[in-house]
């Protein structure tokens, strides 16, 4: 299963519906909260190309977007595949 990593804050609700659905996917995730540790937020922005919203999705380390994107790749069928990679 490849790797996923989520930056996220705790007040962020899109964070949570994306965590919800890879959560309901059965698929584990490291959670990198920028609200918590601020100065990971640069390295986010660096590896989103310049995006500064929370969530910014990342599966072995291909940059998915945030939470409308995640849910863009559910609905095209897409999602699955990434994530059995």
């Amino acid at each position: 299963m490849p790797s996923v990593e989520i930056y996220s804050s705790p007040l962020c609700g899109f964070c949570h519906a994306a965590k919800r659905l890879l959560s309901q996917k059965g698929v584990s995730f490291s959670e990198i909260d920028v609200f918590q540790d601020p100065a990971r937020k640069p390295e986010m922005i660096e590896r989103a190309n310049g995006k500064r919203t929370v969530p910014q999705i990342f599966i072995d380390n291909t940059h998915v977007g945030g939470c409308d994107e995640l849910y863009a790749l559910e609905r095209e069928g897409k999602l699955d595949a990434m994530l059995s990679a």
